[in-house]
């Protein structure tokens, strides 16, 4: 009788610790929608929702959060449809992105002592990059070396003439797949405004079409972007301005990152900053264990577009509101619970990923202003495929195990044996983002992406560049082995590395100034842009070992196009 007793008492408790826990959960996911429903009933405005009181923000938290999402109410779930995305692998750790941080007076300082007056604080408006057929140019002494440069014959050749076949998409077609593309509905300028170049009849031409669509129909075969195409220069001017209507985060990867939406429908991939620019990677770290930064993602597009191999999607830095700009649009329940009040009275969030998404790595603002790239979007996978390639030279990822062209001095030929290396322009676009890594000393390219509709005709996508530019004090000549290995380069890339070397060009001032343009400026710091140089010379070496080892003809190849071997004029792509 006692045991039945004793039974029947355990069961009741068990009973109401089960309850217990039921309604702490309920109340838990109830909260946002308590404090909305309370902020409604007050009625009465909390004051300025500004930034620059973070300490009366946190007493106002989920008031603040109501007001914001009224319109469109809180979802039970996240609903946001990412319609583009960076890679078709997000389990990869290639899609990890770099965080860094910078205190604003140090480097406000730096700047003005190493770039002068042009540099100006971080906060300033300035000119993104212009056409440099005709526009304005950085203000440098002197005459422009960057507009010097793109003038050379080197970077004014044409491209064959494009069919069907080498674009990625038809306007007339392929473009009414695209949401909100067609039809009557207006596009949204940066002050929220229905744009009223529309016909009556709802018909729509590809200028009215918002610059991240007119940057995806521009791809084709050779280039994601052409030299002077004056899209480019509206893009990244959008990704500064255009305002952020939703956020989220990425899945995928081993740090943060987060999808940004703007009014206009476009999308980029948003990284914080996370380390000084002066801040090196220690030594010891392995290349897949450091923090990835937000500045060399921007510097490694001025880099491309310098080296005029034109890969990287346009990068643009911003100085980005973490209160209105982040946490108030943001519908991702996960990413919203991680904001808090530092004890510095900074806001502050660390989001969810595999590593680095803790309260000890939490972003904070000053008080709530945080530097980031924003990197446009490539078009959906659905209506763009891409094709994801393991990187032949990838690195082991091991603490202790080494690679097989580590130990296999004959690794190239094996590779050269192999498809779809064996054929076509693939190895000579591994040997251009060969010199591409080493120049920014990024160790981390285990894997790389095509458009499938161009098969294996067609250039190597310069995405994730992230771990770039972390230390400007050691040459990591390990990068440049699949160089040194298979002794081969395209004929235009050669002449325009030696070009790049002269006096008259110097491919750090070239940097230098192109990186002006940018709001984050300066992006580099000095010892950064001489490693560059050094690196240059380098390469250079490299290549001449080469030909004196098997002649200038086995080496320096004549670019290819098209399904066969036909020899095109040096430079063109």
């Amino acid at each position: 009788m006692i045991k039945m007793i004793l039974f029947r008492k355990f069961r009741v408790l068990i009973l109401m610790v089960f309850l217990v826990a039921c309604t702490m959960h309920i109340m838990i996911d109830l909260l946002p929608k308590l404090e909305k429903r309370g902020a409604g009933a007050d009625g009465v405005d909390g004051g300025c929702q500004c930034a620059h009181h973070p300490g009366a923000q946190s007493q106002g938290w989920g008031k603040q959060r109501a007001r914001s999402a009224a319109d469109a109410g809180w979802p039970n779930k996240h609903t946001l449809r990412i319609l583009q995305d960076f890679s078709n692998e997000p389990s990869s750790n290639l899609t990890s992105h770099s965080l860094e941080k910078i205190t604003a007076a140090a480097d406000g300082a730096e700047s003005r002592r190493r770039s002068g007056p042009s540099a100006g604080r971080t906060g300033d408006h300035k000119p993104l990059i212009r056409d440099t057929s005709g526009g304005r140019t950085a203000p440098v002494r002197g005459a422009s070396r960057l507009s010097a440069l793109f003038q050379h014959p080197f970077y004014k050749l044409d491209l064959p003439p494009l069919t069907e076949e080498d674009t990625l998409f038809n306007v007339n077609t392929d473009i009414r797949f695209y949401p909100r593309a067609t039809g009557n509905q207006g596009w949204h300028d940066e002050e929220g405004n229905e744009e009223e170049d529309f016909s009556p009849t709802g018909e729509v031409t590809a200028e009215s079409y918002p610059n991240w669509l007119r940057f995806h129909i521009g791809i084709n075969r050779y280039e994601l972007y052409s030299r002077h195409d004056p899209v480019l220069d509206a893009l990244l001017k959008d990704l500064v301005t255009q305002r952020v209507t939703s956020v989220a985060m990425k899945s995928g990867g081993t740090q943060l990152k987060l999808i940004m939406t703007f009014q206009n429908y476009g999308q980029a991939l948003f990284k914080p900053m996370k380390q000084t620019r002066e801040q090196e990677t220690p030594p010891d770290f392995f290349y897949f264990s450091d923090f990835e930064r937000h500045n060399a993602e921007i510097a490694a597009f001025h880099l491309d577009r310098i080296l005029d191999f034109r890969r990287v999607p346009p990068v643009a830095g911003r100085l980005v509101n973490m209160t209105r700009e982040i946490r108030d649009v943001t519908r991702d329940k996960k990413l919203w619970r991680t904001f808090f009040i530092s004890p510095a009275n900074n806001v502050c969030f660390y989001g969810e990923c595999s590593y680095y998404c803790s309260t000890e790595h939490a972003l904070c603002g000053k008080p709530d202003q945080i530097e980031g790239s924003l990197a446009a979007f490539l078009p959906d996978l659905n209506l763009a495929k891409r094709k994801t390639w393991r990187n032949p030279w990838r690195r082991s990822y091991h603490k202790r195990k080494k690679a097989e062209w580590e130990v296999d001095p004959d690794y190239c030929d094996e590779v050269k044996q192999t498809p779809p290396y064996d054929r076509g322009t693939r190895l000579l676009d591994v040997m251009d983002m060969t010199i591409f890594d080493f120049l920014m000393g990024n160790m981390d390219r285990h894997h790389y992406e095509t458009f499938e509709k161009f098969g294996n005709y067609t250039f190597i996508i310069h995405l994730d560049n992230g771990r770039g530019f972390g230390k400007h004090s050691h040459d990591e000549l390990s990068i440049l082995v699949p160089l040194s290995q298979c002794c081969r380069v395209r004929k235009s890339t050669y002449l325009r590395l030696q070009l790049l070397a002269k006096e008259e060009y110097q491919l750090s001032s070239l940097m230098e100034e192109s990186l002006l343009r940018d709001r984050l400026s300066p992006v580099l710091i000095k010892p950064h842009l001489q490693a560059m140089d050094r690196r240059l010379r380098l390469v250079l070496r490299v290549l001449a070992g080469c030909v004196e080892k098997e002649s200038y003809v086995n080496v320096v190849e004549e670019d290819l196009v098209g399904d066969t071997a036909t020899h095109r004029s040096p430079g063109h792509r």
